[in-house]
């Protein structure tokens, strides 16, 4: 954490540039349902043709199912699924508690342990991702809303650290794919910008539906580098400078893509 911090400076700038550009009206920010054909947007459109919507019945089940030595659901304490709307669009965000920002699995997961005294759901698994993909489901359509929080600042600036940092065997960056060649083509398929808007995300290549952590990781795997651990800092701090950049664009989870 503390070497999050230290590379926190440098990336307030880029961040403001993205902000100056969009308040000039040069927004030219493309989500990678618009890079996608035909056939898979018509897929992630229609709910009875998207598969990450099985994730999202699982996951409303799971939500008013009472779990642990507490006995209660998620909605005992929640008012409605409504008041989910908007909450997928405002994370990660920053935990007092633990004085770090959090995603929302982990929020999920943390009410699980501490409200309802259940077990703990592991990162990635089954169940975490159908209650992240049913809360995420409340926020489609709604612009993506980063806290305005000056607590993230540091955290966002370590994100865009290591989005630019060269990593692995090819010595690559994530800004080199999806900065600097955004819209060209990697293996047949074009490179988006990876603006988070639609995870918990279902992916053809996965059959199933994932988080942003495993495709954070499936290009750590891509570039040759050690891929960080589920829960990581450093994939919060990912999340948090592209949700950033993401502000104001529209929230679709669950996404379809190839």
């Amino acid at each position: 954490m503390k070497r999050l911090l230290a590379i926190a400076a440098s990336g307030a700038a880029a961040v403001f540039v993205v902000s100056w550009a969009l308040a000039q009206g040069a927004d030219t920010r493309r989500s990678g349902y618009q890079e996608m054909g035909a056939a898979l947007r018509a897929m992630q459109d229609d709910d009875t043709a998207n598969p990450g919507m099985l994730w999202v019945i699982e996951g409303r089940a799971l939500w008013s199912k009472p779990e642990g030595a507490a006995g209660k659901a998620c909605a005992d304490c929640h008012a409605g699924e409504s008041a989910m709307e908007g909450v997928a669009a405002r994370y990660p965000a920053f935990d007092a508690a633990s004085g770090r920002p959090i995603d929302l699995g982990q929020r999920i997961a943390r009410c699980r342990v501490e409200r309802q005294q259940a077990e703990p759901v592991a990162a990635e698994s089954r169940a975490l991702l159908a209650l992240s993909a049913f809360v995420a489901r409340q926020s489609r359509g709604q612009p993506i809303a980063p806290p305005q929080d000056e607590r993230l600042r540091p955290f966002i600036a370590a994100g865009e650290t290591l989005w630019r940092q060269r990593q692995g065997q090819l010595n690559l960056s994530c800004a080199q794919c999806h900065d600097d060649n955004a819209g060209g083509r990697l293996a047949g398929a074009t490179i988006p910008q990876a603006h988070p808007t639609g995870y918990p995300i279902y992916r053809l290549e996965w059959q199933a539906v994932g988080s942003l952590q495993r495709r954070l990781r499936n290009c750590l795997v891509g570039m040759r580098a050690e891929p960080y651990a589920y829960d990581s800092a450093e994939y919060v701090a990912l999340e948090l400078y592209l949700m950033s950049r993401a502000k104001g664009m529209t929230f679709e989870a669950p996404g379809v893509r190839p």
